[in-house]
């Protein structure tokens, strides 16, 4: 399987390259005390490899001083459009008081002291506020120590002010940063009981908008995304992989593919053993001098394939293997009051069940990596939400330890949960060591949406009694769906307690008797997080359907809501989870409460009729700690094609580090959410995917997408939530509850598509 006797050169026509930098090495450097290292520099725009000289003082990990006074600022979260390589850097300068424009931002390889690394869940601002404004008050405190000594004066009479300086206002004296780097690394690293925090008040940076700190670099191509990197002696590699998961490869012919110009050889891919995890799926990779050869040299395979049990999955046949088990009683999750004894009242009865299938990330960057191991070492280059679970997988695929994988974080062009998984940097990792070189693996557009871990399909089943007013008395809800723990147990069929949290285990109504049930169901593709994970189908049906009990009672939308949602309260979820997590976030019926009467007063509720193709829809939702409500403003013309002009979207977040960030992400969550809610459905025939592109797994086009998006932030002092995910749950349903109120046409099944709406 290897040819040497054809070669094609293709010139390096990028538009990026790679710029970087080094911190000086009279350094001061400090952070948070749990996290006992420091990492790199390098200049904004080329993130590859930061380092810093090692005989700085470093005591941390975040933040170093430069004698020149520039500040370095480490990024350990990965930017895909999220805002973090701002928002996160941005609380630090805020409590170093620095000057922001004599910052520069360094990304952070793959690296245990940086703590939790894994971008995923809307949890960056939120788990490390505390820490990393911690990390800016200590290395403020140390120069205020350093130059109060170096005056002689007590530390109490000296000042961080104006930015980037210590003051002593008494003899009106001042010194700068980098003046007192040096003498600052030789301070006693203070207790946390010694740090002032700032007050609201007092903050320069945290809660105020700012532009993006890449946004110039990204404008003029600057920035290295994971499909730009190049390394000297590289080989590239196209992997043919099992059309159905779990199917190996029974034979193969591949002398077409060796004759291609370019191609070096073909490595077969050992296939995975159950649980599929992170790893690869196996196939044969054609290895070749550029990518083009390589996809090339890849059609011309020839394989027969044992495509194994998952080939009996036919999607069609699933969906009502799924709706049978959702009308069917299920395992309990929580419930309050006696719901059975609610229904045993008799009564108006309103039943609905409705359907998601299942969807792909389709990010515009498809997965690619780059790796090189030399002996027992490796290093990575890849666009990673996870650069630990790079190292980790990565070190368990080739035998080694994961101290000796490094992983650097390029940028991502988009995630979605999807550049969590790893296993496409696996599949470098393994095909460098099988050929001894580097090695770049490229996922085609059809291998991202053929082989992804999809976001799951789901069956749900709900029914209400309602009393004379048409209030609920009594409300059951029940999901069955293939549960993302199947990725790491074969055996796994139940949704988790994590799943089951994610708008289903409670209802923000109030309702006397209430309960959730979970039915089993087994995966035939890989499940993963998409971007706000089983929120996105558990509200489509809490949030559809309380609309239709508002239709059944003959009332407008809004106001039934608001009585359904009822008196500010704290709603208690199943016990046994994170306590101090529900202690610090209870989840406040009020705050909700109050993002639906702004979203409506924003969208002028009311002061039109809905019909003749116009009309509003609106759902509330709680997720990721963060309260959002969306009205969705549609026009349906007679051919069934639906119009966007506004989308009114209210949200409290919390402390927000950046509304500029926020905004952002709630205006890409509307467009994000349009393209779920349109066209998106992935299918399977005979265990194969049958969407492979664009053209048949759409995603909305300017002519889709909203018009306008407005977005109102709740000014809170509540601890900072999830901002990136938590706009996209309510979209779908308010869409949904929109086109009913213009058309009288119920969509309970996603996407709009099936329902004759384009």
């Amino acid at each position: 399987m290897t040819t040497e006797h054809k070669t094609l050169t293709i010139d390096n026509v990028s538009r990026r390259g790679f710029l970087q930098g080094m911190l000086s090495a009279s350094a001061f450097v400090i952070c948070v005390r749990k996290f006992p290292l420091l990492a790199s520099a390098a200049k904004s725009g080329a993130p590859l490899s930061p380092t810093v000289d090692t005989t700085a003082f470093h005591p941390g990990v975040y933040v170093g001083i430069n004698p020149d006074g520039t500040v370095v600022i480490v990024a350990h979260r990965t930017e895909m459009g999220n805002g973090v390589r701002t928002s996160l850097p941005r609380i630090v300068a805020d409590e170093l008081d620095a000057d922001w424009s004599r910052v520069t931002v360094i990304q952070g390889d793959g690296d245990d002291k940086y703590g939790s690394q894994d971008t995923d869940g809307s949890h960056s601002v939120r788990e490390f506020f505390e820490p990393l404004r911690e990390a800016g008050a200590t290395a403020r405190l140390m120069l205020v120590r350093a130059a109060a000594e170096k005056w002689g004066v007590p530390a109490e009479q000296c000042l961080a002010d104006p930015p980037h300086f210590v003051s002593h206002k008494t003899s009106n004296r001042q010194l700068g940063y980098g003046e007192l780097a040096e003498l600052a690394a030789k301070q006693p690293v203070p207790k946390k009981d010694e740090l002032k925090l700032k007050s609201r008040s007092e903050w320069r940076y945290i809660g105020k908008p700012a532009p993006g700190y890449d946004v110039d670099g990204i404008c003029s191509g600057k920035p290295v995304f994971g499909m730009d990197v190049r390394v000297d002696g590289m080989l590239y590699a196209a992997i043919a992989h099992p059309p159905v998961l779990g199917g190996k490869v029974k034979s193969i012919d591949d002398a077409a593919t060796l004759k291609t110009v370019g191609v070096k050889q073909t490595i077969p891919i050992d296939p995975f053993k159950p649980p599929h995890a992170f790893q690869p799926l196996g196939g044969v990779a054609v290895i070749a001098d550029n990518t083009w050869s390589a996809f090339k040299g890849r059609k011309q395979l020839k394989i027969d394939w044992d495509n194994g049990p998952n080939a009996a999955y036919t999607s069609a046949d699933y969906k009502k293997q799924l709706q049978e088990t959702a009308r069917q009683p299920g395992k309990p999750v929580h419930s309050w009051g006696d719901a059975d004894a609610g229904f045993s009242k008799g009564g108006k009865v309103i039943e609905a069940e409705y359907f998601a299938p299942h969807l792909a990330h389709a990010s515009m960057e498809p997965p690619a990596a780059v790796a090189d191991v030399h002996g027992d070492k490796v290093t990575v280059w890849a666009p990673t939400q996870n650069p630990v679970g790079v190292r980790e997988e990565v070190a368990k695929a080739l035998g080694l330890k994961k101290e000796d994988v490094v992983c650097h974080v390029t940028f991502l062009g988009g995630g979605f949960g999807r550049k969590s998984k790893p296993d496409f940097a696996v599949e470098a990792a393994v095909l460098s060591k099988k050929t001894g070189k580097p090695v770049k693996v490229v996922w085609s557009r059809e291998d991202d949406i053929k082989f992804d871990y999809y976001h799951s399909v789901a069956a749900m089943y709900l029914k209400a009694a309602v009393d004379q007013s048409g209030k609920p008395t009594a409300w059951l809800q029940r999901s069955v769906f293939p549960p993302i723990s199947s990725t790491f147990d074969k055996d796994a069929t139940y949704g988790s307690a994590g799943e089951m949290s994610l708008g289903w285990d409670v209802i923000p109504f109030e309702v006397a008797n209430f309960r959730a049930e979970n039915g089993p169901a087994a995966a035939h593709v890989r499940i993963g997080w998409l971007r706000s994970v089983a929120n996105i189908y558990h509200a489509f049906a809490v949030q559809s359907f309380a609309n239709e009990l508002a239709v059944a009672a003959n009332r407008d939308a809004y106001d039934y809501l608001m009585e359904l949602i009822g008196s500010g309260r704290v709603v208690e979820g199943p016990k046994g989870g994170n306590q101090e997590l529900a202690n610090k976030y209870p989840y406040d019926i009020a705050r909700l409460r109050h993002v639906a009467e702004l979203a409506a007063s924003k969208a002028n509720w009311g002061k039109k009729k809905s019909g003749n193709g116009w009309a509003m829809g609106i759902a509330v939702h709680r997720s990721f700690l963060t309260y959002v409500a969306t009205v969705v403003e549609i026009e349906v013309d007679a051919q069934g094609a639906v119009r966007i002009p506004n989308v009114y979207t209210a949200l409290d977040a919390g402390i927000v580090a950046n509304p500029d960030m926020v905004q952002s992400q709630f205006q890409g969550a509307a467009v994000f959410g349009t393209s779920l809610a349109r066209t998106g459905q992935i299918t399977a025939t005979n265990g194969a995917v049958d969407q492979s592109n664009f053209f048949d797994y759409p995603v909305a086009r300017m002519n889709d997408a909203p018009a306008h998006v407005d977005v109102q932030i709740v000014e809170s002092d509540a601890p900072p939530a999830g901002v990136g995910e938590p706009g996209v749950p309510p979209f779908a349903p308010a869409l949904c509850n929109a086109i009913y109120a213009a058309t009288g046409k119920r969509v309970r099944e996603l996407p709009l598509s099936r329902n004759g709406f384009a």
